[in-house]
Parts: structure tokens; C-alpha cells; sequence
């Protein structure tokens, strides 16, 4: 192809600079390292990216090597979507079971423990909080990384979380603006729709986005979604009515404003990535998110070339490049600065990097139906401080978040079980790279547990054929989205009333079972609280 940029000129180093690529590999590769020298100015990682803390924090150093104010970037909402744990699940629950505790104080202190990790490895830039609320329980994407389908709720968790990461230093970008909790399709595959008026999108999908703001939201991630109250025409990505005139002019935001990912299908599919980038940037967009699929040089010339070209041919003007790559190199010196560093002493974070016991308190599960909160007892952890505290805030959190419902006559598990995971389809946001379950933790605590993984119209046969005579611990993810899975259950329950079961992900059906727990998440956190509870531990 033809290359239209020199890599040394204004305009070629204003159009990287608004790039955000990934590559792969656990090191950076010469081609990025030298992208870093001609102006590109942040980096995404994903989980193929990362082996280990000490491999992070190597990789991080080397790309600082090239240019010492590096964004560097990375989807770690903990929860299901982890890039730091990508291997072994989340020491962190995700936003939904934050939500379902609902105190403000342990979503600060938990944004705040990640946050620490994040900087800990060199990571400036955090691709979370979802500020979506949830209200379409259908919702393919969103579910458990959403705080919840009450509003004022989200509102009050997002600010939290935004002041909890932004206190470690690491810059918060709130997403998905202006809203993906009320789809039915999953934007990584085709162009979502919502059909809600203006006084609905208002009083419901905007307020976590004013109260991200109001918290000092250093980013926020557009959404690729149609909204035709806001634009008939434009998705909001590349809609300038919504990222200038209502984000930035309406709400007045002034932060970066950051793409989800343009390889997506909603923009791939339907504008192509090169166009795609050049009218998310028209429309008040300042930096691209590409890289989870598309991960290479290639790449990276063909977004700046397309950019280099529409300023040339007229159809960007190279004062909004120029714009938008200077907010860019804005919140690269933010996280470079001291200014980033001195607000890490807040939301009861410590020199060391332990946490503070009073900023959460251990308390029982929320009871269900006729069972109480934690059968034997909830354990009596605190948060403390030291070297293990930062992971033992997201078990804390995982503990409080459990809702437990169970017969009158249930006693806790003292012999080693069967674990049928009824598995859905993973979305891409989640992955299916991430183990999830309790399998791994029940185990630990049942020495002899064994476990399966079954889908679709025979699972419950199957299931009770590998069960035998061992009890069954059923474990689903969103019971209520799939007829499938409802319908292996119903078989399950039928041939052993005594199953157990986890509901890992929004728990929308009604509890049932000798022993229900709803998890709010798929974290490995809310596996081993959950497994801490069949076992009576």
C-alpha cells in the first residue's frame, strides 16, 4: 500500500498519537517500539499480553524505555473481565456483586486495591468502570459488569469506583457512553439499537456519566451504539450530536474521550475501520481503541495513513486531530506527573499499598427466601493490613455480595461432590480463556470433587450420567437468558431434589434447590465464597 506519512511531520505524529493499538506477545515488539519514536503515544493490553505481575511490570518498563509517558492501557474491570488474571480469574468481583453489597466505601476501596495493582505493574490507563445500567436483564454484553438496574445505584458506584482507581494514580475511563445497558445484541457482533426518548436516556442512561464526571473521570469510552433520540443516523461513536454536543458541550466534560474497539462489528462491519476512525474523530472522539483483534503494524499505518489523508483531502480538520492529540498527550502527562501521585493517598490507601481495615466491614450474605445468609456462619476476615491485603478486599467483597436461599433441612457438604457447569457461550468481552466455577475451590475445601462442563438440549443427562451417585452442585450463568440451561435444571432438580445451586451470573429466576447461592459474578473470588458456603467453611 501506499504510505502517505513520513512517521516525523506534525500531522503524521498527531495522527499516532491518537491511536491506541495492542500487539501480541509478552514483550513489545521492535515495530510498536518505533511507533513509540515517531509520536504514537498509548498502548492497550489484553491478556495475551501478560504472564505474570513481574512480566508486566518488565514489558511496562521496556515500552518507557521508548517514550517515558506512555499510556498504557488495559481492559481489567475485575470480574469476569480480567487482563491481569486472564488465566485463573479475578481476585476482584465485578461491579455487579459491588452493586449487590451496595456500600459505596468497599467499591472505593476495592477500585482503589486494583488501582494499586495496575500502577504496581506500570499500568496508567483503565478501561473501566461500566456505567451501564442494566435495565434489559436480556442484555447480552453488559449483565454482571454492570453495578445494576437501578440508576441511582449505578450512579452512586461508578463515582466511587472512579475516585477509588484515580486515588492509585491509574486514569479511570468510564464507559460505555452514552448507555449499552438497555440492548439485545452485543455490539462486538452487529450495531445495538435503543429505542428509549430523550426524558428516558436522561433520567436513566446519563446519570452514572454525570456522576463519573462530577467524581473527575480522566476518560471516558464511547459506546458503538445507535440511539435515535440522540442521532438517527450516526452510531455514538462517530455521532458529533453526542460526543461533542451532548458529552462534551451538555455535560461538560472535558476529559479524554476514548473509542471502544474499532474492529467491533457495529463499526467494522458496517463503516469499516479506517472511515470508521476518521469520523470517530470528526465527531469528538480523541483516541482509537483497536487492538483486541486487529494487533499488529499493519495496522497502525493504515489508521494514521486514513487519518494523514482525510486532513489533506479536507474531511477532518487538522485543527480536531491536533485537538484531540493533545488530550491525549494531557492525560499521558497527568499519569507522568506528580499530580497523578499525590492523590494516591486517598480513599484509605496506604504508603505500602495495604488497605485499611475501616473502609469495609465483613458482614452475612444477604438472606433469600427461607434460608438465612450464610449457613455455619459468615467468616470474620477484615481487610487489615500487610502484604495479602489487597487481594483479601475482593474475597471480603465476594463474601458480602453471596445471596443465599436453602431449605430448612440443608446441611453443609462434607463429602466430595460432582460439579456440573451448565456453560454457556462466553461473550467476547469476557472471553473464554478465563476458568470460572466453583470446581477449583470446592476441591480445595472437598479433597475428590470432580467436575464436567455441558451445553445444550442433553446436558442434564449427561450431567446426572457423570454425577452418579455423588451429590451435584449445578453451576449456570444467566439461568434466565438461556432455555437450555432453565431446562436442565428443571431435569436435574426433578431426578435430585437435593442438587445445589450456583447462579454465577444476574440472578433473575426464581432460587430453587436444597441450597441456592447467587454469586452476582463469575470472579474466582465468588467462586471460593461460594464454595466456602457449600463446604460450611
Amino acid at each position: 500500500m501506499t504510505t502517505l506519512a513520513s512517521g516525523t511531520d506534525t500531522l503524521t505524529r498527531d495522527a499516532l498519537a491518537v491511536l491506541q493499538p495492542g500487539f501480541t506477545g509478552t514483550s513489545a515488539p521492535d515495530w510498536l517500539l518505533r511507533r513509540l519514536g515517531e509520536g504514537l503515544a498509548s498502548v492497550g493490553l489484553f491478556g495475551r499480553n501478560i504472564a505474570s505481575p513481574e512480566q508486566l511490570a518488565a514489558l511496562t518498563a521496556q515500552l518507557r524505555t521508548e517514550r517515558d509517558d506512555v499510556l498504557v492501557a488495559i481492559d481489567e474491570e475485575g470480574g469476569d473481565v480480567t487482563r491481569l488474571e486472564v488465566r485463573t480469574g479475578s481476585s476482584y468481583p465485578g461491579n455487579h456483586a459491588l452493586g449487590a453489597v451496595d456500600d459505596v466505601a468497599l467499591t472505593t476501596e476495592v477500585a482503589a486495591s486494583l488501582g494499586r495493582r495496575l500502577a504496581a505493574c506500570g499500568v496508567n490507563l483503565n478501561w473501566a468502570p461500566s456505567a451501564d445500567v442494566n435495565s434489559n436483564a436480556s442484555n447480552p454484553v453488559i449483565g454482571v459488569r454492570s453495578f445494576g438496574s437501578e440508576t441511582d445505584l449505578v450512579a452512586r458506584h461508578t463515582a466511587a469506583y472512579v475516585t477509588g482507581l484515580q486515588s492509585a494514580g491509574v486514569a479511570a475511563c468510564t464507559k460505555h457512553f452514552p448507555g449499552h445497558g438497555d440492548t439485545a445484541v452485543d455490539s462486538h457482533h452487529a450495531l445495538p439499537r435503543i429505542d428509549a426518548d430523550l426524558s428516558v436516556l436522561s433520567a436513566r442512561e446519563l446519570v452514572p456519566f454525570r456522576a463519573a464526571i462530577a467524581a473527575g473521570t480522566r476518560a471516558v469510552m464511547s459506546a458503538h451504539i445507535l440511539v435515535p433520540a440522540l442521532d438517527p443516523d450516526h452510531p455514538a461513536t462517530l455521532s458529533r450530536r453526542i460526543l461533542t454536543g451532548l458529552l462534551r458541550e451538555e455535560l461538560g466534560y472535558d476529559g479524554l474521550i476514548v473509542t471502544d474497539g474499532m474492529e467491533m462489528q457495529a463499526i467494522a462491519a458496517t463503516y469499516g475501520i479506517e472511515r470508521g476512525s476518521v469520523l470517530a474523530i470528526a465527531a469528538g472522539a480523541d483516541a482509537i481503541c483497536v487492538g483486541g483483534g486487529l494487533a499488529d503494524d499493519d495496522t497502525v499505518r493504515r489508521l494514521r495513513d486514513a487519518l494523514v489523508a482525510a486532513v489533506r483531502a479536507g474531511e477532518l480538520p487538522e485543527e480536531r486531530l491536533a485537538d484531540a492529540a493533545a488530550r491525549v498527550r494531557a492525560l499521558a502527562r497527568w499519569t507522568a506527573s506528580g499530580t497523578a501521585a499525590a492523590t494516591a493517598g486517598g480513599a484509605g490507601s496506604s504508603a505500602d499499598g495495604g488497605s485499611v481495615g475501616s473502609a469495609v466491614s465483613v458482614g452475612s450474605a444477604t438472606a433469600g427466601g427461607n434460608g438465612t445468609g450464610r449457613p455455619g456462619g459468615a467468616p470474620g476476615a477484615g481487610t487489615g493490613g500487610g502484604p495479602d491485603s489487597a487481594v483479601e478486599v475482593g474475597l471480603v467483597a465476594a463474601r458480602r455480595a453471596l445471596t443465599v436461599t436453602h431449605s430448612d433441612t440443608y446441611a453443609p457438604l462434607s463429602d466430595a461432590p460432582y460439579v456440573a457447569a451448565l456453560t454457556p457461550v462466553a461473550n467476547i468481552a469476557v472471553g473464554d480463556e478465563t476458568p470460572w466455577g466453583v470446581a477449583a475451590e470446592l476441591s480445595r475445601l472437598l479433597p475428590g470433587t470432580e467436575t464436567g462442563s455441558f451445553t445444550g438440549e442433553n446436558a442434564a443427562a449427561a450431567a446426572l450420567a457423570a454425577a452418579g451417585r455423588r451429590r451435584v452442585v449445578a453451576v449456570v450463568r444467566d439461568e434466565h437468558r438461556h432455555p437450555w440451561m432453565a431446562a436442565a435444571l428443571d431435569t436435574l432438580l426433578a431426578a435430585r431434589p437435593d442438587t445445589i445451586v450456583v447462579e454465577m451470573g444476574i440472578p433473575q429466576a426464581p432460587p430453587r434447590g436444597a441450597l441456592h447461592i447467587a454469586t452476582h459474578g463469575a470472579a474466582r473470588v465468588c467462586g471460593r465464597a461460594a464454595a466456602e458456603v457449600i463446604a460450611g467453611n
